[in-house]
């Protein structure tokens, strides 16, 4: 297969000292993408809000050792069920990567997402991006002074929310609110949120386009992933070159004018016409931007589109391609064990542990005694009473509690001394038994004696 050639820049080429302003443009592609990213952003900052009969409908508690999947509470057991979620959506990313390019990172990478919030706060707080390059040159003002003020203000306030939602899916958000009020927090969170404010901060606000080169791993190895048959944001180079200004246009002139504005709308700064580069996040800011270009000058849309090498080429695309049906079928596998994993998983875990100091314990000629400890963890809030029972081969005398209050008890190891009398197989099967209201489960184990002369 022939490589695809990846061109990579790191300073565009009309930016100052590494620094340029992203001048916004309007499009479909810019719809498309506020289509995607408002619900995300009103999902993540809403989701944290939700409780049902006063529980989080979405938490990850480390304190309480459980999960909480959209009112289902599952147990730090069921990580795995995660786990796999995770692989399915990666196998989604690397399937939509082979079709389509980056368009995760262009419509719905968080990094890019809040950039574009930056952006749009920077533009309303010290204007477009063209007098934003004339207040570079012209220096430091009063007014660019408050100006600027205001827009680092309102993008610590954002970090901060940012910061604040986040953790709000780990503790409860309102414990975090209430205390961050008060000025009630633990030092170890007054911490974490300050790191998390100051990492929003510089990732979205001062860093931006040197995440998505540098640092995202998904950049380095795009062109791997990348076909022929990839359909990604492409410079038609046939139809725009040779470029000239529409003044000095000849009629052997291509379609592209060399207006730069493809470059000036670029959120990482690349000039698309250098071909395929490892920082284009395929958001489609220069498709929209040529196609406005194009249709002032009279001239059909599409210089800049999503199109693959056989596109271009005018060679009949394939989508069914063996790289796509295998991520695809390896998706279908993934969640298909999710969902199965979802509906074996169970609320109420035990596990019963022998003593390890003394097999058994002799009373008598004939009663033996064995020693267990038992830990029950309950992860609903339904049963606040487990009651335990003793069932096996033989009659049992139970040493213990009949019954646990999960609120007290839950995850803590509980002693048990169980006994028998005349007992003649040196090995017994003994049950516990653990119900609540709504939980029920049981465990086995064995119930030892010496063996008979």
């Amino acid at each position: 297969m022939e490589k695809i050639p990846v061109v990579q820049e790191h300073t565009p080429t009309f930016a100052k000292d590494g620094k340029f302003h992203v001048r916004l443009t309007e499009g479909r592609f810019q719809n498309l993408r506020r289509l995607t990213t408002w619900p995300m952003i009103a999902l993540f900052f809403g989701l944290v809000w939700v409780q049902i009969d006063g529980t989080p409908w979405l938490l990850f508690s480390f304190e309480q050792r459980r999960i909480i999947l959209f009112g289902n509470a599952l147990s730090w057991h069921d990580l795995p069920l995660l786990a796999g979620v995770m692989i399915a959506g990666a196998c989604l990313l690397f399937f939509m990567a082979v079709a389509w390019g980056r368009v995760w990172c262009g419509f719905a990478c968080p990094q890019s997402i809040w950039t574009w919030l930056f952006i749009r706060i920077e533009d309303f707080t010290e204007g477009r991006a063209n007098k934003r390059n004339k207040q570079d040159k012209a220096g430091l003002t009063a007014e660019l002074l408050l100006r600027r003020s205001a827009k680092h203000l309102l993008w610590w306030l954002l970090s901060l929310a940012t910061a604040i939602t986040f953790t709000g899916y780990f503790i409860p958000v309102r414990d975090i609110v209430d205390g961050f009020i008060t000025l009630g927090l633990s030092p170890a969170l007054w911490g974490w949120l300050l790191i998390m404010t100051a990492l929003t901060y510089a990732n979205a606000g001062l860093v931006r386009e040197k995440i998505c080169l540098h640092a995202c791993p998904y950049s380095r190895f795009q062109g791997v992933m990348f076909d022929r048959d990839t359909r990604t944001v492409t410079y038609d180079a046939q139809r725009g070159e040779p470029r000239a200004a529409k003044r000095g246009k000849s009629s052997n002139s291509g379609d592209c004018v060399d207006c730069g504005i493809c470059v000036q709308v670029c959120p990482t700064g690349i000039d698309i016409r250098n071909g395929l580069q490892a920082a284009c996040i395929d958001c489609g800011a220069c498709i929209d931007a040529c196609d406005t270009v194009m249709d002032s000058i009279g001239k059909p849309a599409g210089l800049i589109r999503f199109a693959s090498e056989t596109e271009l080429a005018h060679e009949a695309p394939r989508f069914l391609r063996p790289r796509l049906i295998g991520y695809g079928a390896a998706i279908v596998c993934a969640s298909a064990a999710v969902l199965y994993g979802f509906t074996a998983t169970s609320s109420l875990l035990v596990e019963i542990r022998r003593d390890r100091n003394a097999l058994f314990i002799q009373l008598d000629e004939d009663t033996f005694c064995n020693l267990y400890h038992v830990k029950v963890e309950s992860f609903s809030d339904s049963d606040p009473v487990i009651n335990v029972a003793i069932t096996g081969d033989h009659t049992y005398e139970v040493f213990g509690p009949a019954q646990l209050e999960m609120q007290e008890s839950n995850a803590t190891w509980v002693p048990y001394r169980i006994c028998a009398t005349d007992i003649e197989s040196p090995r017994s099967e003994l049950v516990f038994s653990f119900n609540g209201q709504t939980l029920t489960t049981s465990k086995a184990t064995t119930f030892l004696v010496p063996a008979r002369q």
